[in-house]
């Protein structure tokens, strides 16, 4: 009898609940936090829908016709500003919408911005761009000769970028004050998931535009110009907080403390549960080997 007594003691103190609880619990809150994540991506899109249009406007590009002049003194003032960077002087590089314009129809380096945006006005508080960025529309199964399982048909958003000029890790951001569609409201969550806006990303590192951002000291606002600042022996700093960095994010923060909170309260109340049990499987045993 005591043989038997032991074997079942030996067989309860292995019990596999708990654990096999745990994994049912586990695989429940993965099974909730994907389809939860499936359809808040959904609900986004049709949100997005709402205020983005299925084609592109007409965003024009700085004409260059009879403009030799001109564009040969916004190179000659973008160079004497290159080269006192480069020599570690302090310079000020004032661009107004035009040149700003002209700038991004002649270059190549900013080729990827013609038709997408285009600088439509310069004041003290605000640089303001027309534009039409090109999103990711909805989710949907690839349609015969497209590439892959799942592909989706484009969004663009069409209207006005309002924004403020800054420096963020040794590059020209800017901070999304507001987005004006003419047909609705743009939601504050986008706007904010979209500030700051790396409008030079592609030139972080070690080229030549990225060397001159990364000297930069300040970026400001005057009236009708944008001014790229270096002063000299001052060391750049950020001028965009890592609050307002990290505020796009905090919700997805938020969302997945709370989610991870649920699954350890689960947990416990399921270990919880799993130890109340053994302890009085143990009680019946001392009970019965008493008798």
């Amino acid at each position: 009898m005591s043989d038997d007594m032991n074997e079942k003691d030996g067989v309860s103190d292995k019990s596999p609940f708990a654990g096999c609880a745990i994994l049912v619990a586990a695989l429940l809150v993965m099974v909730f936090l994907i389809t939860f994540s499936v359809v808040v991506l959904f609900r986004q899109f049709n949100e997005i829908a709402k205020f983005t249009e299925t084609k592109p406007v007409n965003v024009q590009i700085e004409s260059l016709e009879d403009r030799e002049a001109e564009l040969n003194a916004l190179a000659e003032k973008i160079e004497r500003f290159r080269i006192a960077v480069t020599e570690g002087k302090s310079a000020v590089l004032e661009l107004n919408a035009n040149e700003m314009n002209l700038a991004i129809a002649t270059y190549g380096a900013f080729k990827e911005m013609r038709g997408m945006m285009r600088v439509r006005e310069i004041t003290g508080e605000q640089l303001t761009f027309d534009i039409s960025f090109q999103l990711n529309g909805k989710p949907r199964m690839a349609k015969a000769g497209e590439n892959g399982m799942v592909a989706s048909d484009p969004r663009y958003l069409n209207g006005v970028l309002i924004t403020q000029p800054g420096l963020l890790n040794k590059e020209v951001v800017l901070r999304v004050n507001d987005i004006e569609v003419p047909f609705a409201d743009v939601p504050r969550g986008f706007i904010d998931q979209m500030s700051p806006y790396r409008i030079t990303e592609q030139f972080v590192g070690d080229t030549e535009i990225g060397r001159v951002m990364a000297a930069l000291t300040n970026v400001e606002l005057g009236d009708g110009v944008v001014r790229l600042v270096r002063e000299e022996g001052k060391i750049p700093e950020d001028t965009v907080t890592d609050a307002e960095v990290d505020q796009s994010s905090q919700r997805l923060f938020t969302f997945l403390g709370i989610a991870a909170s649920i699954f350890l309260f689960f947990v416990a109340i399921i270990i919880f549960s799993g130890l109340r049990a053994k302890k009085r499987r143990d009680a019946i045993g001392n009970s019965d080997e008493s008798a």
